[in-house]
């Protein structure tokens, strides 16, 4: 009778222990802070000329990269309002409205995962005259 009784606790052990581990979940990334541009400076330029271009607005994060006509361009930034950005003259080949938007990149998670997705702001016309 003892000897059911060890192998009965034993197997109820068993089952239990069993039962309480799991892989642990996972996080899915969220949605990032999404960045918004308030001004173009200049907001025009003429087709086939380099120069350096100003967004400003908010939510830029530090490695924050400004979109002209759909091409990251490289971007200096300067605050989480303000981004530099030199645009060259092959970007502006054809007159007409180009749209310019900010991306703020996602961030890794941990092991468990979590972090954030990259955001990209609404775009804003500059004019290629």
């Amino acid at each position: 009778m003892k000897t059911v009784q060890i192998i009965f606790l034993a197997w109820l052990l068993a089952i239990g222990s069993g039962c309480g581990y799991s892989k642990p979940a996972t996080t899915p990334p969220q949605a990032g802070t999404t960045p918004t541009i308030t001004q173009l400076i200049p907001n025009n330029a003429n087709a086939g000329t380099a120069f350096i271009l100003t967004v400003n607005g908010s939510d830029f994060a530090s490695n924050a990269a400004v979109n002209f006509n759909a091409a990251a361009q490289t971007t200096t930034f300067v605050s989480a309002s303000q981004l530099t950005v030199a645009v060259p003259a092959s970007a502006d080949m054809t007159s007409g409205a180009v749209p310019v938007t900010v991306t703020n990149p996602g961030t890794p998670g941990g092991i468990y995962g979590g972090g954030t997705l990259a955001v990209t702001s609404a775009p804003i016309n500059f004019t290629i005259n």
